[in-house]
């Protein structure tokens, strides 16, 4: 028996990325009694601005969306029940080949020894279970996210501690159905070139590659609510145009690789804490 809760951590890049991707596990397992932990590594900065305005254009100030956005990811962990919020505070990298990129003081900037570091402090402070984070190409390929995949892993490494790891991930069949909807949305949303539809044919994972497959579908409407509170990324969400019903059906499952176990649980699992309870 442990003299602790069980807890889950979950590492991501930018607020709203906690919601995407996890907002239904985050959910059901707060609503389990198991702690939550959230750690954001960066400030946002890179994200639209009051009216829309995107970065690098007249009026974008990073330090403002910065204070914007962490006031959203404070509703959004309201409405998840998250019980602990982390910051790191790095400045967010923007987009794969932006300037900002390049930027002293940036995520992708930072060594990642150093953001270990800072990270492992956490894991050994809240010693947790289950980690999440992405696969080793940010699932997409943005810079912060590759980041956060390479310092959780690291500070993995410098903890030594063995609880079960995850990279969040997508089955293909669903990345094709994602696909489908967003035509039915945008009736006049061209044809990707042949490059680009080569690129988003390798995101995600073959659906017998998938070791977990987490049913959140009793918490989808926390996940849309949570979402829906990074208002002022709105117009980059694309799963708020669905409404809550449609994002219901579609969002009610969430999928995972599962890299790291101690427990010896099969798969594939249901369940993130398979094994250890």
């Amino acid at each position: 028996m442990i003299d602790r809760p069980l807890t889950l951590m979950a590492v991501h890049a930018h607020p709203d990325d906690e919601a995407t991707g996890t907002g239904g596990v985050l959910a059901r397992y707060a609503a389990e009694g198991i702690r939550t932990v959230l750690v954001t590594c960066t400030d946002g900065g890179c994200g639209d601005g009051p009216g829309g305005v995107k970065p690098g254009d007249p009026g974008h100030d990073p330090a403002a969306v910065a204070l914007m956005r962490r006031q959203e990811l404070e509703a959004s962990c309201d409405v998840l029940k998250i019980s602990d919020l982390e910051m790191l505070d790095y400045a967010d990298s923007g987009m794969m080949g932006w300037p900002s990129n390049d930027a002293p003081g940036s995520f992708w900037q930072t060594p990642v020894q150093e953001g270990a570091a800072r990270l492992a402090e956490l894991m050994r402070h809240y010693r947790p279970d289950v980690v999440v984070t992405y696969d080793e190409n940010g699932f997409y390929g943005h810079p912060d996210h590759i980041q956060a995949h390479r310092i959780t892993m690291a500070a993995l490494e410098m903890t030594a501690l063995t609880p079960k790891v995850y990279w969040t991930t997508m089955p293909r069949s669903m990345m094709q159905r994602f696909g489908e909807i967003m035509r039915e949305f945008h009736e006049d949303m061209p044809e990707p070139d042949p490059a680009e539809a080569a690129a988003m044919a390798e995101i995600g994972l073959p659906d017998d590659e998938i070791t977990t497959w987490v049913d959140t579908t009793a918490f989808s409407g926390q996940k849309f609510d949570a979402l829906a509170a990074h208002a002022s990324q709105g117009e980059n969400i694309f799963f708020l145009k669905m409404g809550t019903e449609r994002f219901g059906e579609l969002m009610g499952m969430e999928t995972f690789v599962r890299v790291q176990d101690a427990t010896g649980a099969a798969v594939p699992e249901n369940d993130l804490f398979a094994g250890l309870r």
